[in-house]
C-alpha cells in the first residue's frame, strides 16, 4: 500500500479537494507510528492452532486485585496455549453498556491495571482490542466540548431538526433515534443509534476520522493484534437512505486497513455486524483491501434452532455456503457478551421458525431484544439468554443440557473459520437474572463477573461447570493437533439424517468426520463417507472406536447417545 493509494480511498470519501487537504494531516500520523510500531516481515495468517478467547477485563475478580492480572493469572493456569489469541472486550473509562459507551480512548478502566498490565498480558497471547468507532460517551470530553458550544466539537457529532425525516433509516433498537440535548448554541436533537448515552460521531467531519486513525493506532502500539470494528455498519449517515451499509463506510474500512498495511501489516480488522449473511461479509470486500476477518453471525441462531427443534435441515443448508476464500476468514462463535442476534437468520429461517426459537428462549429463562421498523412495529432483534440455558429443556437434567451445550461448541469449533469461544461459554455458565434485575439490563443475563475462589473451587467440585470446562479444554486441545482443522481446509457435509449434523474436514487419511446427534434418543447416524473414511474409524475426543464397513449402497452406521457427538478418524 502506498501513499497514492491512501489518497484515493480519501477521495472516494471526501472528494478530491477536501482530500488533498486533509491528506497531509493522515500522513503525519502515519509517519509518527510507523517508527514506534514494531511491524513483522509477514502478515499474520490463522491455522488450526488458533482460537479466541472473548473476556471482559475485569471477568474475574479477587480482593480489589487488577482485573487484567487475576484474568492472566487464571488463563496461565487453567487454559495456558489451548488459546492464542485474548479479546478484551472495551477496557477503557466509560458511563455505559459495559464498555461500549467510552469516555476516553486512550486510556485504560480503574482497577484492570493500566496499559503496563494490557501489555503483560500481549506478552502471552495475541491480544484483540475494540475499536468503539461509531459514537462516544455523553459523557466524553467531545461531548461536554460539544455541549459547551466549543467550536473544536461543533462538528463532532450529528444534529437534525426534531421533524426531521429518518424513517428510511435501519434501525438496530426501538427507543427515538435522536435524543434532546440542552447546549451553549440552544437545544440540539443528536442521533443516537444506540442510547441516549451513546452520541453518534459524525464522519462528514475529516477531523472525526483522523482522530479515529490515531486511536487505533495508538492501540496497535499497546498490542493489538486485531481491531474489532464495533458497529460499524452504521458509521455513515446520509438521509433518505437506510444508514447501513452506506459506500463511505465500506471505504472507511479500506482506508483502516490501508493505514494498517502501510505501519503494521500483521494487525488483523475484524467487522462486527449483526446483520443478514450477505451484508456482513461484504466487508471482506474483495479479499484484499477491506477486512481479513468477520464475524459468523447466522451461526449461533442457527445453531440453536437445529437443537431446540432436533433438526438440522436449515443449519446444513447455510453451512453448504457459509465458507469465505482464502485469504480471509471467520469468527465463529455461538455466545458472545452480547445476546443471539436474530436479524442473521433473514433469508435462512422462516418467520414460525423463528418465533419459534424466540418462544423457546422465554421458555428457558431468557429475554427479548427488539428493534423499530421503518413503519413503526417492532420485531425481535436479539435473544438475551445464556447459550447453555437456551439448550436446557425445561426441567431437564443439568447433564444432558450441558451434553447438548458442548454438542453445540463442537459444531462450532469444526466448521471453517476461527472459533471464539465466550468466557461464560468455556466455564458453564448459566442465567444470571439477578444480574438483570440489579442492572435493569437484558444483555447483564450473560455478563456476571465471577469471584476467583470460588470460580475455580466450581470447576473442580461443580458438575455441570467441571463437565463443561474440562471437556471444552479437551476439544480445544485436540483442534489444535490437527491440520484439517485449518481455516480453509476442505469442507463437505456429508448426507445424514434431519436430527444429524455430520461435518467432514479434510481429505482421505488426514480428515475427521464429526457427527452430532441434535436428538434427545438413541440414534444410529447413516452417512457416506469419504473412501479414505471406512474401516475402524477412533473418536479423537473420547477414545472410543466404530466399525465403519459400508452397506451395499455406500453408507456406514455408528451409533450416538442422546445429544452425543465424535470426531472420528482412521483407525
Amino acid at each position: 500500500m502506498s501513499k497514492a493509494a491512501t489518497a484515493k480511498i480519501l477521495a472516494q470519501i471526501y472528494g478530491p479537494s477536501r482530500a488533498s487537504a486533509f491528506l497531509p494531516q493522515l500522513e503525519q500520523r502515519i509517519e509518527r507510528y510507523a517508527s514506534r510500531v514494531m511491524t513483522e516481515d509477514d502478515r499474520y495468517m490463522f491455522t488450526e492452532r488458533d482460537a479466541v478467547l472473548i473476556t471482559y477485563g475485569d471477568q474475574i475478580r479477587d480482593d480489589g486485585r487488577a482485573g487484567l492480572e487475576v484474568l492472566g493469572e487464571f488463563l496461565d493456569r487453567h487454559v495456558g496455549p489451548l488459546v492464542s489469541t485474548v479479546h478484551i472486550l472495551p477496557f477503557c473509562p466509560y458511563s455505559s453498556d459495559d464498555g461500549f459507551s467510552v469516555i476516553d480512548y486512550y486510556a485504560v478502566a480503574d482497577g484492570l491495571g493500566g496499559w503496563p498490565a494490557v501489555e503483560a498480558l500481549g506478552n502471552r497471547y495475541r491480544l484483540m482490542f475494540d475499536l468503539v468507532l461509531n459514537h462516544v460517551s455523553a459523557g466524553s470530553a467531545w461531548a461536554k466540548g460539544f455541549v459547551k458550544g466549543d467550536a473544536k466539537y461543533a462538528d463532532y457529532f450529528i444534529t437534525l431538526e426534531p421533524d426531521a425525516d429518518v424513517s428510511d433509516v435501519v434501525r438496530p433498537r426501538s427507543h427515538p433515534l435522536l435524543t434532546p440535548m440542552d447546549t451553549a448554541r440552544g437545544r440540539k436533537w443528536v442521533w443516537t443509534t444506540f442510547s441516549a448515552d451513546q452520541m453518534d460521531l459524525n464522519y462528514e467531519n475529516p477531523d472525526v476520522l483522523l482522530k479515529m486513525v490515531d486511536i487505533l493506532l495508538t492501540y496497535v502500539q499497546h498490542g493489538a493484534r486485531l481491531i474489532r470494528l464495533d458497529a460499524i455498519a452504521y458509521l455513515w449517515k446520509r438521509l433518505g437512505t437506510p444508514c447501513v451499509h452506506l459506500t463511505e463506510t465500506h471505504a472507511v474500512v479500506r482506508l483502516l486497513r490501508n493505514v494498517l498495511d502501510r505501519v503494521a501489516p500483521e494487525v488483523v480488522i475484524v467487522t462486527e455486524t449483526n446483520v443478514p449473511h450477505a451484508e456482513n461479509i461484504s466487508y471482506l470486500g474483495d479479499g484484499t483491501d477491506e477486512a481479513q476477518m468477520v464475524y459468523q453471525f447466522s451461526l449461533a441462531p442457527l445453531v440453536a434452532h437445529a437443537l431446540v427443534r432436533e433438526d438440522s435441515r436449515y443449519l446444513r443448508q447455510w453451512a453448504a455456503t457459509a465458507a469465505v476464500e482464502w485469504p480471509c476468514t471467520t469468527l465463529n462463535f455461538t455466545a458472545s457478551h452480547d445476546g443471539v442476534g436474530l436479524r442473521p437468520l433473514e433469508g435462512i429461517l422462516a418467520e414460525e421458525e423463528r418465533e419459534a426459537l424466540v418462544a423457546a428462549a422465554g421458555e428457558r429463562g431468557g429475554l427479548v431484544s427488539y428493534r423499530s421498523r421503518p413503519d413503526g412495529s417492532r420485531s425481535p432483534y436479539e435473544l438475551n439468554v445464556n447459550y447453555l440455558a437456551l439448550l436446557q429443556a425445561p426441567g431437564e437434567d443439568e447433564n444432558r443440557a450441558a451434553r447438548r451445550f458442548l454438542l453445540s461448541q463442537s459444531i462450532m469449533l469444526v466448521m471453517p473459520g476461527v472459533p471464539g469461544v465466550y468466557f461464560h461459554s468455556l466455564v458453564g455458565s448459566t442465567n444470571d437474572r439477578e444480574a438483570v434485575r440489579r442492572t435493569g439490563r437484558a444483555r447483564s443475563i450473560n455478563r456476571a463477573k465471577p469471584e476467583l475462589s470460588a470460580l475455580e473451587d466450581e470447576l473442580r467440585h461443580h458438575g455441570r461447570r467441571r463437565m463443561v470446562f474440562n471437556t471444552y479444554k479437551t476439544m480445544l486441545e485436540k483442534r489444535r493437533g490437527l491440520p484439517c482443522m485449518h481455516p480453509h481446509a476442505s469442507f463437505s457435509l456429508p448426507e445424514s439424517g434431519p436430527d444429524i449434523f455430520a461435518v467432514q474436514r479434510g481429505d482421505g487419511h488426514a480428515a475427521v468426520l464429526a457427527v452430532h446427534n441434535l436428538s434427545a434418543q438413541v440414534r444410529t447416524c447413516r452417512f457416506r463417507p469419504e473412501a479414505g473414511c471406512y474401516g475402524t474409524l477412533h473418536d479423537v475426543l473420547s477414545g472410543r472406536t466404530f466399525r465403519a464397513e459400508p452397506d451395499r449402497h455406500g453408507f456406514v452406521g455408528v451409533d450416538l447417545g442422546a445429544c452425543d457427538f465424535v470426531w472420528l478418524v482412521p483407525h
